[in-house]
C-alpha cells in the first residue's frame, strides 16, 4: 500500500511526523515549522499563507513534496 499524498489541508505538524524526508523542502520553500508550536494548529495551506505564499506556490510546493515521495518510493 502507498503513502497518502501530502494535500493542503494535512496539518504541517501531520506532514512532518509522517514523511520527514519532506522537511528540506518545506523548508527551502520558507515554511521553518518543524519545531514551531503552531504546526500542530496550521494545515499546509494556512501555514503557507501566513508565510505570504501565494494559492499558486503552495499548489507548486505540495506538487513538489508529492514528486518527492514518489521518487523516495522508487528508491
Amino acid at each position: 500500500m502507498g503513502k497518502q499524498k501530502i494535500k493542503k489541508e494535512m496539518k504541517i505538524s501531520q506532514i512532518i511526523e509522517n514523511y520527514p524526508d519532506l522537511i528540506p523542502l518545506l523548508m527551502g520553500y520558507g515554511l521553518h515549522c518543524v519545531g514551531c508550536s503552531f504546526s500542530r494548529q496550521d494545515t499546509l495551506e494556512s501555514g503557507s499563507k501566513l508565510h505570504g505564499m501565494s494559492d499558486e506556490d503552495i499548489d507548486m510546493m505540495v506538487n513538489d513534496c508529492n514528486e518527492l515521495l514518489e521518487e523516495l518510493r522508487e528508491d
